[in-house]
């Protein structure tokens, strides 16, 4: 159950019902989940700096159970949301950055449980 919440000093505008279907599936496919399994939020037109400069950008956090735990996955998840986001929204990669948590099934509810006894 992967958690995507992007943040960004672009205009809500930008970010329409088609870019967040688009985004469910790029996510889902780079982390190898089932789009059903998918959350996503996205908080637009925030004040914002990266590297200094508050020219457009995005940060992204993608937290999920056993997919975002080693450098090497990571990296590969990292290359294919880039190639989504820069190709989306035309921003280079120097104005993204993207944080991975692993989490483990205790700490997502649901249902009135936690995923480790669903």
């Amino acid at each position: 159950m992967p958690f995507i919440d992007l943040e960004s000093n672009l205009p809500a505008s930008k970010f329409t019902e088609e870019f967040l279907k688009k985004l469910c599936t790029a996510t889902a496919t780079a982390l190898g989940k089932p789009e059903e399994r998918m959350n996503l939020v996205v908080k637009a037109g925030l004040p914002m700096l990266i590297a200094g400069s508050c020219s457009p950008c995005v940060m992204l956090s993608v937290s999920a159970i056993g997919v975002t735990d080693t450098a090497e996955k990571n990296k590969e998840h990292s290359a294919k949301i880039f190639q989504f986001l820069t190709g989306e929204l035309g921003l280079t990669e120097d104005r993204i950055v993207i944080r991975f948590y692993a989490l483990e099934p205790m700490q997502v509810g649901k249902k009135g449980t936690v995923m480790s006894f669903l």
